[in-house]
């Protein structure tokens, strides 16, 4: 551990005393590629994503589990992040545009229709990944 963390895990230690120093001997986790592939993008853990096995019913045109729809409130293009308003209701989620997969950023207006699905960003807080713009319903 380095001098930054020690001070950030002491930080941590005054609000929780309870909590115990990160031990180098912890067992090796047993992750799966896709775990692996989740940790590379930020997004989180493995608890918070769809079950493999509702993947099965599939049908074409239906938005897989884990993705949300929501419309854009607010991008600030120079700065290529912004925020997205769940259909839902609830707080507003920060997005960068490097989390987007499909569409174009020029897109990225208010009120633009997206799809999302919920991760982290390299913080640690809540951000929408995998963000696409649907095509428009015919």
């Amino acid at each position: 551990m380095n001098a930054r963390q020690k001070r950030m895990f002491e930080d941590a230690r005054k609000r929780n005393p309870d909590m115990k120093i990160p031990s180098a001997n912890q067992p090796p986790a047993d992750w799966t590629e896709a775990d692996l592939a989740l940790v590379k993008q930020g997004v989180g853990d493995k608890s918070t994503r769809p079950s493999q096995a509702s993947s099965e019913s599939g049908e074409a045109g239906e938005a897989p589990t884990g993705e949300q729809a929501g419309a854009v409130v607010t991008y600030f293009e120079a700065k290529g992040f912004g925020f997205l308003r769940p259909d839902d209701g609830g707080r507003d989620i920060f997005f960068h545009v490097s989390r987007l997969v499909e569409g174009l950023a020029t897109d990225l207006r208010p009120g633009t229709r997206v799809l999302y699905e919920l991760g982290m960003d390299r913080t640690g807080k809540m951000a929408a990944s995998s963000i696409r713009i649907p095509p428009p319903a015919a």
